[in-house]
């Protein structure tokens, strides 16, 4: 698709380029550990091509060579949070949409995206995520959209 494609939950193809290129740092709240699943794919994808990956998982074993921390809220207030890319079940976001507001509280809303993966779909979560100044997108693969928008 090229930048004239229709917009995806408020972000065109260029702006949400914009936001992948200059994202460093990838916090995957419900990282499985278990390499069969598709967050622990889409996790290690993202970080083979460059990005850091924080686990958020109440775990303490790392995934990925990563500490895991249990929540968003538990994550160092000095790190900088690019990207929230979420693995729950709908109705358990709006909690992990205030927290990731709190977390990346301050940052324009060109580097702040909150992202619900493929089959999670919850408007009040955007919402949320919205008006704490952070873009958002819904129903979206993360390593499918990078590889469409960055593939070579």
């Amino acid at each position: 698709m090229s930048s004239s494609s229709p917009l995806m939950d408020n972000l065109s193809d260029t702006q949400l380029l914009d936001i992948l290129r200059r994202a460093r740092t990838i916090a995957v709240v419900g990282l499985s550990p278990k390499t069969d699943r598709p967050s622990y794919r889409v996790a290690a994808y993202l970080q083979q091509v460059g990005y850091k990956i924080i686990p958020v998982r109440p775990a303490s074993e790392p995934i990925l060579g990563e500490p895991c921390f249990p929540s968003l809220d538990a994550i160092p207030k000095e790190w900088t949070v690019d990207i929230v890319d979420v693995f729950r079940a709908a109705d358990d976001t709006p909690p992990i949409a205030e927290a990731a507001v709190r977390l990346m509280a301050g940052q324009a809303e060109s580097t702040a995206l909150f992202w619900l993966q493929s089959g999670i779909i919850h408007e009040g979560s955007l919402t949320i995520a919205r008006q704490g100044g952070l873009s958002a997108i819904q129903d979206r693969c993360l390593m499918v959209e990078h590889r469409r928008l960055l593939a070579q």
